[in-house]
């Protein structure tokens, strides 16, 4: 990689830790509350039967606090921090990001490409990279006359702009998970934080498929919520949301 080089960056989502046996927990949980009978035998007979109709059922009624036992670790690189702006809303989960204090810009520089922008042609994506290397040159100029360094580092990154790469791991419970795969798989959705959920959804959907069989927006199991603000696009979103979550004809929503 060349020195000061500028390049576009990609999304790249990958699910690097999650609760093992995740229903099984749940549905451990779940049963105990309804059963006197001791936890070694409780988990004695979930462990030797099939807990996806329980846990669907448990979902359906609104029994989610179990659900928070389950925990889920992602790794997310290639996204800006624009999309970190909004992730960072959803405030019960864990964040650990790639700091540009500590982390130089100088060398290599990359940055998100919005598509509506890639759509307009040629002409405007590199009227757009012109002005992401410009910006990486005012932010060179400035760690330069600061002196480099930590301290240099920090200030100089006021100039860098939201489409700036960033990394981050990323932890949720299931129960949250459900509530961000509600907002943000959503159509109304910004582009990004949609591009991020989606691959979350469907890497999430491979662990824990009954846990996730109804998840997504409003209007993949019911109406949407949205009146006349909403996308219109209703059946190509179930669709699309079916398609992640790998649904079989069993699977609600």
């Amino acid at each position: 990689m060349k020195r000061h080089e500028t390049y576009v960056c990609e999304l790249e989502v990958e699910l690097i830790r999650h609760t093992a046996q995740a229903e099984q927990l749940a549905a451990l949980g779940a049963r105990l509350c309804y059963s006197n009978a001791s936890l070694e035998d409780l988990q004695d007979r979930v462990e030797k039967s099939e807990q996806d109709a329980f846990i669907r059922k448990l979902i359906q009624t609104g029994h989610h606090s179990v659900l928070e036992h389950i925990s889920f670790t992602y790794a997310v690189q290639g996204v800006s921090r624009v999309l970190l702006a909004q992730l960072t809303r959803h405030r019960i989960a864990s964040y650990s990001v790639q700091s540009q204090r500590y982390v130089s810009k100088r060398d290599a520089y990359a940055y998100v490409l919005p598509p509506s922008i890639r759509e307009l042609g040629e002409n405007a994506v590199q009227e757009y990279e012109k002005q992401m290397r410009t910006m990486h040159g005012w932010y060179v100029a400035w760690q330069q006359k600061l002196g480099y360094g930590e301290q240099s580092n920090q200030d100089a990154r006021f100039v860098l702009p939201g489409a700036s790469e960033t990394r981050l791991v990323l932890t949720m419970n299931a129960r949250e998970l459900l509530h961000f795969f509600r907002l943000r798989v959503c159509r109304r959705s910004q582009w990004e934080i949609r591009a991020l959920s989606e691959k979350m959804l469907q890497l999430s959907s491979e662990v824990a498929p009954a846990v996730f069989a109804t998840a997504g927006p409003p209007c993949v199991t019911g109406d949407c919520p949205e009146g006349e603000r909403g996308c219109g696009q209703w059946e190509a979103v179930r669709q699309r949301v079916r398609a992640l979550r790998r649904d079989t004809g069993h699977a609600a929503g």
